[in-house]
């Protein structure tokens, strides 16, 4: 059996909103929406992978606050870990740099406004139910 790949989501909690980025790519996945994130590099602590793909892919500077209980198969052999992350203070604003080409801030009576993908919606009502949040509220 081949070892599984970590994938980290991050939930990014900021004013009680949550982010959502809308992907550009694969073809595929173009157009439906996710927790930003993306693969841990070998030796690379999960934690440290969220804060690095963020960067990456939005431009900010944030730190993992809490694992997300559970986790979700993607294609195999991908996992999909999720933390809550928050902005250091004077990160800039996030902006899609790489792989996606909108991002929207959802509260959460507006978090089933965009068209997730089908692995990131239990990801996504695990977030709410682990922030303590209720869904529509």
């Amino acid at each position: 059996m081949s070892e599984r790949i970590v994938v980290v989501g991050a939930a990014l909690w900021h004013g009680g909103r949550l982010l959502a980025a809308r992907r550009s790519a694969p073809a595929e996945l173009a157009g439906r929406w996710e927790l930003p994130g993306g693969k841990v590099e070998p030796g690379e602590a999960p934690e440290a992978a969220v804060v690095r793909e963020l960067r990456e892919e939005l431009g900010v500077d944030a730190e993992a606050a809490e694992r997300v209980p559970g986790e979700w198969p993607l294609r195999t052999p991908y996992v999909m870990r999720v933390w809550t992350v928050r902005l250091r203070p004077g990160s800039p604003a996030p902006r899609p740099l790489e792989d996606h080409d909108e991002l929207r801030w959802l509260t959460p009576d507006r978090i089933w406004d965009v068209d997730w993908l089908d692995h990131d919606v239990p990801a996504v009502r695990a977030t709410l139910t682990h922030l303590g949040l209720r869904e529509g509220v």
